[in-house]
Parts: structure tokens; C-alpha cells; sequence
């Protein structure tokens, strides 16, 4: 019994990690100081928002580091990294210190890396600790991470901070929750298979947890005028996310109900049949192969003649079979999923870092720390809307997991449309940003699964880093893209900096700062779409296949969410 309530407070430790440390999702709110204290050009500043996108890059580095440190010690390294990095920016903004632009550049990479580090911290716990639940525990960790945008600006007006305070929250709360997450990680129980159905409930209340968490976060954030206001809606932030403590509480007298009152036998078989499943992605190859061989047909029904080709080269067969670096990189069903990624949720990252420079150019500079919010709370509700299948379908309903990524970039180039169209009206500016948040939040959340089933589980760490490559890529050409545009409807300014002269800064005023850009991320939004709904044409037969072999099995499509 103790052994399975530890399991739900590394859970819990996870999720306060991914709160506290998503600090990436801030930059807009410090960026306008930060290129002011700088002298910058726009263009600069995007090659900074580039750098901490580019330490994805190296995430590769977390997974080297976890074969020779312990976890823990790789927990308190990415927050030593976080420190340095927005420490040292600290001191720049706020003039104690003056560094040359190069030095910048590697202190947003850092920044970065750390930010990867703690990610796969999290990842490796929910995946040793749920095995049989993996999908559902990474979707309800990584939505926290959209949400510390939120938590952030709320602890900033709760001490009345300026934006420089952001960039000391970033450095300084990362290393606080983690000496606060140790004691769970280090009473970590030994490995075991947990039971599905025992899970699923306690899951749903920790869905609901978090569902009032974002809501609470994105109704009343706003809402607070003074600081004393946000310290008392800081501190019901707080207790939300310390409410679901109790869950070890339920877990071990539920443990203890089920022992006293039910016999051993219903217990045993129960985890019988867990182990069954989670074994059926490896014996039940040869059934799926043999019913693909018998059915060659049935993977074309539905294919457009003139697209088929297409649909089907060189598709996936089978999910969860493992992929190596080299296999991936040749598999066109990866590049489908890459442009897919790259047209998508990362449009919406670079979208949240020029939030600043969008809210100055239309007038709304002091609605910058709201829009940030609307952004981090809607991306949290998306990233724990990707949990949907799971959760509430329970597999009674087979649809691809893909089919729901595509689904969740329906509303990306419908925001940017509106946009171009009529930013400077506040309203559609705040739906505009809803929107981009809400789908970029899914992808984020989604993508886990979706590379954990194509490409094998076993492989994740080395094949999402490789996904996520895209990042620093669409960051950079998405990023210079709007900052050219700006640049070249903006004029130039005198700019301060440690009370000397430096490079003057362009400054841009007005719709025509960014309705050209909008309007292209638009359609590269519905490229990303139309990538979107092909990997999921191509890879819907083998969600289809493995619920097939697996249904006979037991009768109930349920048991296919292992292949999942």
C-alpha cells in the first residue's frame, strides 16, 4: 500500500516540476525591457527567443547524463543551469552588469537546456512509475508546464514586481521546487505494474484537480489590481496545486478496502489480465502481421484513387515497434509527423514570444501580462484536453491518436485569420490568442504520445528530441519572418543602456507591424493541418490493426490502449 501512494506523490512531484519550470513561456513578458536594456533590433531579440528554443537541441544531453548520474542529481543540475542562465540576465536588465550580445545568446541556450533537462526528469518518472498508464500521466504532468506562464505572472503582481522580476522568479522558484520535489523522488517505490482500472479514477479526479486549477488561473489572474489581491489569489494557486496531497491518502484506504472486502482471487486475476496486456504489443506482432498479410486490401478501403499512392508508401504497419535514429530519420511517415510539428505547436510558440512586441505595436503594452496569461491557461487546457481519448472514450471508441492531433489544428489558422484581419480589436486579439494557445497546447501534450506510439517506447527519449528539433528551426524562420516585417514598417528610436549611447532600436506602431505576418503564419498554419490529417490517413490502419488483434483477445476494444 505505501508502495502505490509513493507512486502518486512522484506523480505530484512531477507536476509541481512541470508548474514552476516552463519558463520559456514568460519571455514576452520581459522581452520589450530586455531588448531596451540591450539596444537591440528586433531581429536580434528573435535570434535571443531562438537560443532557448535551440537548447532543445541539445535535450539529448539529459538522457547521456541520466546514464551516469543518478535522477536526482540530473534534477538539480538543470536547476543550477536555470539559475546561472536567468540569474546572469537578471543582473543585464536591471544594469548591475554589462555583457555584449554573444555571452546573451548563450545564457537564453542554457535557459533552454535546462528547461529540457527538467522535461526529461519528468518524463523518466511517469514512464517508470505507470507504465500501463503512460499516455494519461505524461498529458496531465506536461499540461502544468503551459501554466507556469500564468503562476508566474501572478507571483510577479503578488510582489508588485517590474519585468526584470521575471527573470528572478525564473531563476530562483525552478530550485526551490526541486529541493521541494526531492523527498518524493527519493522515496521512489521499486518498480511494479499497476492496474489500469485502479488508476483510471484516481486520474480523473486529478484531470478535474487541474481542470480548476487552469480556470481558477485564467479567470481570476486578471482580476487582481493591487498586490495584496494577488497574494491572496497566489495563495489559493497554491492550495489548488497542493490539493491533490490527499490522493496517497484515498489510494491507501482504497487499497485497503479492496483487500479486506474482495478476495484474493478477483485481485490476482485482475492483475492478471493487466499483465496480459501490457505484453500484447510484443506477442501480438505476429497476429497483426499475419492479419495484414490476409487482409491486403482492407488498408486502402476509404483512399482516394487519385491519393492512395501516397497514403500508403511506405506507411506504418504496426504501432509501439521500435525505431533507432537512423531508421527514423528514413521513415517518410517521421517527416509527415516532423512538418506536421514544425507548421503547427511550434507556430504557436513563436507566437507566445513575440506576445510583447504584438501587445507594444497595438497600443496594449499594459495588457501584455494578460495576454500572456490567456496564452499559458488556454495551452494548459489544451495540453490536458489531449488526455480526452484516454480518459473519458476508455477505448470504447477506436480513433487514431493522430486524428485528434489534426483535429486540434483546426483552430490555429482560423486565430491567425482573425487576426491579420482585426487585431487592433482587443476582443479578437484575446480569441486570437485563446485559440493559438489552445492548439499549440494540445500539440505539445499529444506529440509525447504520438512519438511514444510510432516509433516504440523504448526509443522515446532519443526520437522525441529528435522531433522536437523542429523547435529552434521553425523558432528561427517563423521569428525572423516577423521581425523583418517589423523592422521594415518600424522607425528608429535612441536607445539607453548603463547610462551610455548604444545602437538605435526600431520601434513599430500600428496593425501593419504584424497583419502580413499573421496572415502568412496562417497559411503556413493550414500546411501544417494538411501534413496533420495525411500522417493520420497513413497511420490509421495500424491504430485500426492493433485493436483488432487485441479485441478477440478479451472481447472488449479497451485492452487495444496498450498498443496506444
Amino acid at each position: 500500500m505505501a508502495g502505490q501512494s509513493r507512486r502518486w506523490m512522484i506523480l505530484l512531484a512531477t507536476v509541481w516540476i512541470q508548474a514552476f519550470t516552463g519558463t520559456n513561456f514568460d519571455f514576452s513578458s520581459y522581452s520589450s525591457e530586455l531588448k531596451a536594456a540591450m539596444g537591440i533590433s528586433q531581429v536580434q531579440l528573435n535570434y535571443l527567443a531562438v537560443a532557448s528554443d535551440l537548447g532543445k537541441a541539445f535535450g539529448w544531453s539529459s538522457g547521456l547524463a541520466l546514464l551516469y548520474l543518478p535522477l536526482p542529481a540530473v534534477l538539480f543540475l538543470a536547476a543550477a543551469l536555470g539559475f546561472v542562465a536567468y540569474g546572469v540576465q537578471w543582473l543585464l536588465i536591471t544594469s548591475r552588469i554589462a555583457l555584449p550580445y554573444a555571452p546573451v545568446f548563450m545564457l537564453c541556450l542554457l535557459a533552454g537546456l535546462s528547461i529540457c533537462w527538467f522535461n526529461t526528469v519528468c518524463f523518466v518518472l511517469c514512464i517508470q512509475n505507470f507504465s500501463t498508464n503512460r499516455c494519461v500521466a505524461l498529458s496531465l504532468t506536461v499540461s502544468f508546464n503551459g501554466v507556469s506562464a500564468a503562476l508566474y505572472t501572478l507571483v510577479a503582481k503578488a510582489i508588485n514586481g517590474s519585468p526584470s522580476s521575471y527573470l528572478l522568479l525564473n531563476a530562483v522558484l525552478p530550485v526551490l521546487t526541486s529541493l521541494t520535489a526531492l523527498i518524493p523522488i527519493l522515496r521512489q517505490p521499486p518498480l511494479s505494474s499497476s492496474s489500469r482500472r485502479r488508476d483510471t479514477h484516481i486520474f480523473l479526479l486529478l484531470n478535474f484537480i487541474a481542470f480548476l486549477t487552469g480556470l481558477y488561473l485564467l479567470l481570476l489572474n486578471p482580476a487582481a489590481p493591487n498586490p495584496a489581491t494577488s497574494r491572496l489569489l497566489l495563495a489559493g494557486a497554491l492550495i489548488l496545486l497542493a490539493l491533490p496531497l490527499a490522493i496517497p491518502g484515498i489510494v491507501v484506504a482504497r487499497e485497503w478496502a479492496l483487500r479486506t472486502i474482495y478476495s484474493s482471487q478477483l485481485e490476482d486475476s485482475e492483475e492478471y489480465h493487466d499483465i496480459r496486456k501490457e505484453l500484447i504489443p510484443g506477442d501480438g506482432e505476429l497476429e497483426n502481421q499475419l492479419f495484414l498479410e490476409n487482409n491486403p486490401d482492407n488498408n486502402e478501403r476509404g483512399s482516394l484513387c487519385c491519393c492512395s499512392e501516397l497514403i500508403a508508401k511506405d506507411r506504418l504497419v504496426l504501432l509501439g515497434e521500435e525505431h533507432g535514429a537512423s531508421r527514423l530519420i528514413r521513415r517518410f511517415d517521421f517527416w509527415i509527423y516532423y512538418i506536421s510539428y514544425l507548421c503547427g505547436g511550434t507556430l504557436g510558440l513563436v507566437y507566445s514570444n513575440n506576445l510583447g512586441q504584438i501587445a507594444q505595436s497595438l497600443g496594449r503594452q499594459s495588457h501584455t501580462s494578460m495576454l500572456v496569461n490567456v496564452y499559458s491557461s488556454c495551452s494548459f487546457f489544451g495540453r490536458l484536453i489531449s488526455a480526452a481519448p484516454d480518459m473519458l472514450l476508455g477505448g470504447r471508441v477506436s480513433f487514431a491518436r493522430t486524428g485528434w492531433l489534426a483535429a486540434a489544428l483546426v483552430p490555429m489558422p482560423l486565430a491567425f485569420f482573425l487576426l491579420a484581419a482585426d487585431a487592433e480589436n482587443g476582443h479578437v486579439l484575446v480569441a486570437g490568442t485563446a485559440l493559438v494557445g489552445l492548439s499549440s497546447g494540445f500539440v505539445f501534450a499529444g506529440a509525447v504520445s504520438v512519438t511514444s506510439e510510432l516509433f516504440g517506447p523504448a526509443s522515446f527519449g532519443v526520437n522525441h528530441n529528435i522531433v522536437i528539433t523542429n523547435i529552434p528551426f521553425g523558432s528561427q524562420l517563423y521569428g525572423l519572418l516577423a521581425a523583418l516585417v517589423y523592422d521594415a514598417n518600424g522607425r528608429v528610436l535612441g536607445s539607453w543602456h548603463m547610462r551610455e549611447a548604444v545602437a538605435a532600436m526600431v520601434v513599430c506602431m500600428g496593425r501593419r507591424c504584424y497583419s502580413k505576418t499573421f496572415f502568412t503564419w496562417g497559411v503556413i498554419s493550414i500546411i501544417g493541418l494538411a501534413f496533420a490529417v495525411l500522417l493520420y490517413l497513413r497511420t490509421r490502419p495500424a491504430y485500426n490493426h492493433a485493436a483488432g488483434c487485441a479485441a478477440p483477445r478479451r472481447g472488449l476494444r479497451s485492452d487495444c490502449e496498450d498498443f496506444r
